[in-house]
């Protein structure tokens, strides 16, 4: 139990460069608190003692403005940063190193029963207010943009952005540092420029048609 909290502690050290003490850390990361409440309301439901684990669970609510179903799978150093609003369903499935920010919601899509809500791989990075609805999995190493709405199947390393999510880097790198998501790229822009190019190549090929209806007709024949 002991060395489970000290790998969750080290945990926030690595990926908050904020973090300054470990007493601060320990007392002040809501996050952390969170997930250590979930440990023990995950503990309890898997006894079969529901209730109790569901009280365990809303009084960690009510301190940090984190939800997680005492259901919820989760694996190691698992790292919630600023994590008001944070919502994680009680089938949802989450491997190691995983870092979710604020307003993310790991969700089901309706009152289907059994496996309704998402499964994330090992080292998977979910930016600030994304959505991640329905059961299928996220693949490790992989990347969700801030607001993103996910609803389908992600490959691993791969980079989703947009409402609805939509896969614009696949099985490449993963971002040199996990908590920049500057350089997540924008399909929008990616878009634009790939009509900018189209246009410049017409402009470019109607310049020469002009070029060559200017010519006199028969000129170098005579």
């Amino acid at each position: 139990m002991f060395r489970q909290f000290k790998s969750d502690i080290q945990a926030v050290f690595e990926n908050d460069p904020a973090a300054r003490s470990k007493f601060e850390v320990i007392f002040t990361y809501s996050g952390l608190h969170a997930l250590w409440s979930h440990r023990i309301a995950h503990f309890l439901y898997r006894k079969r003692w529901f209730t109790l684990a569901r009280i365990v669970s809303q009084i960690s609510r009510f301190f940090t403005g984190i939800e997680i179903h005492p259901g919820a799978v989760i694996g190691q150093r698992f790292f919630i940063d600023h994590g008001m609003g944070v919502v994680i369903g009680e089938t949802c499935v989450i491997g190691d190193d995983v870092v979710i920010y604020q307003g993310v919601t790991l969700g089901g899509t309706g009152k289907e029963k059994g496996k309704r809500h998402p499964t994330i791989g090992n080292n998977v990075v979910i930016g600030s207010g994304a959505k991640v609805l329905g059961s299928f999995n996220v693949g490790e190493g992989s990347n969700i943009g801030a607001n993103s709405v996910v609803v389908r199947e992600v490959p691993p390393y791969s980079t989703v952005v947009g409402i609805p999510g939509k896969i614009v880097r696949s099985n490449g790198k993963r971002v040199a540092d996990r908590l920049d998501h500057t350089q997540l790229p924008d399909p929008v822009v990616e878009t634009c420029r790939k009509l900018q190019n189209e246009l410049d190549e017409m402009r470019d090929q109607m310049d020469k048609m002009k070029e060559k209806a200017r010519q006199p007709i028969g000129s170098g024949g005579e």
